[in-house]
C-alpha cells in the first residue's frame, strides 16, 4: 500500500513534533520533513514530493496564505490543508478561494486529523461547517451602523483604535489573526473614505466613538 507522504509547516516547534509523535504510529502515513516557516516549507518542495502538505496560517515571514498560492501555482498536485486556531469564517472562505483541500483547527482530535488527512488525499474537500446564525443577530442594526455600513466588529475595532491599541493588541485581546485585523482596518478605511490614521482619528472624535 502506498503511504500518504506529508510535509508539515508550522513556526511552533512544540506543535510540530506533537504532531509527527502523532503521526509515527500511523501505517499508512509518512513525514517526509517538517518547516519552520514559509521559506523553508518552500525550499522542501525542491527536494520531496509529498502527497499532502499540513500547512499553518500564521507563520513569520511568507504566510500560509502566500505558500498555499504558490504551491498550486507550482506544485498542483500537492494537497493542502490549512492549520489555524481561528475559528474565523473570513479565513475559512480565503483557504477555499485560493484553493485548499482543507482547513482545521489546531484543537483538533486525533481521530478528527486522520480522518481530513485520508479524506483530502482521496480527493475530498474537508471544512469546518458554518455555525447556525444565532437570532440576536438577526435584529435590526444600530443606525450608526447603517449609516457606514460598519459591522459590529469594525465598530469594535474602532474603539480599540481610539486607545491607541497595535494591530497585534487588538488581534491578541479579541482572539483575532493580525491578518484578520488588518483586513478590517482595510475595510473601515474604505468604507469610511479615508486616506490615513490622522482621518481616522479625527472620524472616531468627531463623533464620540
Amino acid at each position: 500500500m502506498e503511504k500518504l507522504s506529508v510535509i508539515i509547516a508550522d513556526d511552533h516547534t512544540l506543535f510540530i513534533n506533537g504532531l509527527c509523535m502523532l503521526l509515527q504510529g500511523e501505517a499508512d502515513i509518512e513525514v517526509l520533513s517538517v518547516a519552520a516557516n514559509g521559506k523553508e516549507m518552500l525550499h522542501l518542495l525542491h527536494n520531496y514530493s509529498p502527497s499532502l502538505v499540513l500547512l499553518d496560517i500564521n507563520m513569520p515571514g511568507i504566510n500560509g496564505f502566500e505558500v498555499l498560492k504558490r504551491i498550486k501555482d507550482y506544485y498542483p498536485k500537492i494537497k493542502v490543508i490549512m492549520l489555524s486556531t481561528y475559528n474565523e469564517e473570513h479565513l475559512i472562505e480565503k483557504a477555499k478561494t485560493e484553493g485548499a483541500n482543507g482547513y482545521l483547527f489546531k484543537n483538533a482530535e486525533k481521530a478528527e486529523l486522520l480522518h481530513a488527512m485520508r479524506s483530502v488525499a482521496q480527493g475530498q474537500l474537508c471544512f469546518p461547517c458554518k455555525q447556525p446564525v444565532v437570532n440576536s443577530q438577526l435584529n435590526e442594526p444600530d443606525p450608526f451602523l447603517k449609516q457606514f455600513q460598519l459591522t459590529k466588529r469594525e465598530v469594535e475595532l474602532l474603539q480599540f483604535i481610539k486607545q491607541n491599541y497595535t494591530n497585534q493588541q487588538m488581534a491578541d485581546h479579541l482572539h483575532l489573526s493580525i491578518y484578520t485585523v488588518e483586513t478590517h482596518r482595510k475595510n473601515i478605511m474604505q468604507k469610511l473614505n479615508l486616506k490615513n490614521p490622522v482621518e481616522l482619528t479625527r472620524f472616531i472624535l468627531q463623533y464620540n466613538l
